[in-house]
């Protein structure tokens, strides 16, 4: 089983928490002047590298925040988790 450290209640068990996907993806900021294909990069395409990856994770079955992960995509080993903004210290 994968322990997954959420930065505000500390590890548990990976069944309390929903993957997130990729992190650091930015919304166009004129989605609306994109093309078909431009949309659909944004919307599907994503980096799948071995090795280190940075994702979104979330403690849905916890505190429910969002957080960031750095896993290892091979080992799945997890080497480090995080807030994602100041404004999360509630």
């Amino acid at each position: 089983m994968l322990l997954i450290k959420c930065p505000w209640c500390g590890e548990r068990a990976e069944t309390e928490f929903s993957y997130g996907g990729e992190a650091g993806i930015s919304r166009p900021p004129e989605p609306d002047a994109l093309s078909d294909a431009e949309w659909a990069d944004y919307l599907f395409m994503r980096k799948n590298p071995r090795g280190s990856h940075q994702e979104l994770w979330n403690h849905s079955q916890g505190c429910r925040r969002w957080f960031g992960v750095t896993r290892d995509t091979v080992t799945y080993r997890i080497e480090a988790s995080y807030r994602l903004h100041s404004s999360d210290e509630g």
